[in-house]
């Protein structure tokens, strides 16, 4: 089971201490100083399911950008699209800017935030108090708003609405995995951090 969270909590920014409120569903707590979030109420997981869901979306992750995302077919010609292999042209083209950003927002930002959510989370299990554990919690603090693959699942969306009125469009294995890569994400990106932090254990007092 995991441990309670601490009575007090800081803020991130002004340094305020607080007593930790008890907060309803989506609800969010404020700095009364500088207006910065405090602490809001997200899904309480162990760390273990937390874990499960981190493998889960790292091998959607493989599977969504190895795997044809689309299909389209005009004028008796098909042509099938995986995101790495759009990446790879957009590269060929000289495009290599825009192929770099989208590299990084949809595949090495999350490949980062993953690998080091699974590494946090051993540590946790096996070492909870290594100095490690508070160098990945803001590592992954500062990668998590550069992930944007949600955005690029809406992106898919949009452009094959368009394009289905001049093409026959038929979904690739890919896009379903975007689709339950989002989904996973979203639950793992609501996770509070901090209460990760809550379960390394507190420093010896001197005598």
């Amino acid at each position: 089971m995991p441990k309670p969270l601490p009575a007090l909590i800081a803020c991130p920014h002004c340094d305020a201490l607080y007593r930790r409120p008890t907060l309803g569903p989506g609800e969010r707590a404020r700095c009364a100083r500088c207006n910065a979030p405090l602490y809001r109420e997200s899904i309480r997981l162990d760390p273990d399911h937390l874990l499960a869901l981190v493998i889960a979306a790292a091998i959607t992750l493989v599977i969504a950008n190895v795997s044809p995302v689309v299909r389209l077919s005009a004028g008796g010609i098909t042509h099938s699209a995986s995101l790495i292999g759009s990446i790879g042209i957009l590269w060929q083209e000289g495009r290599a800017l825009t192929a770099m950003l989208a590299f990084a927002t949809t595949i090495g930002f999350p490949v980062a935030e993953l690998a080091a959510f699974t590494v946090l989370l051993v540590l946790i299990r096996r070492k909870p108090g290594s100095p490690l554990v508070a160098a990945l919690l803001r590592g992954i603090q500062m990668v998590r708003p550069w992930g944007m693959t949600e955005v690029f699942m809406l992106g898919i969306v949009v452009a094959l609405v368009k394009i289905s009125h001049t093409a026959q469009v038929v979904p690739g294995v890919a896009l379903f995995a975007f689709a339950a890569l989002t989904i996973l994400l979203t639950v793992i990106i609501s996770y509070d951090l901090k209460a990760l932090w809550a379960l390394r254990p507190l420093p010896e007092a001197d005598p």
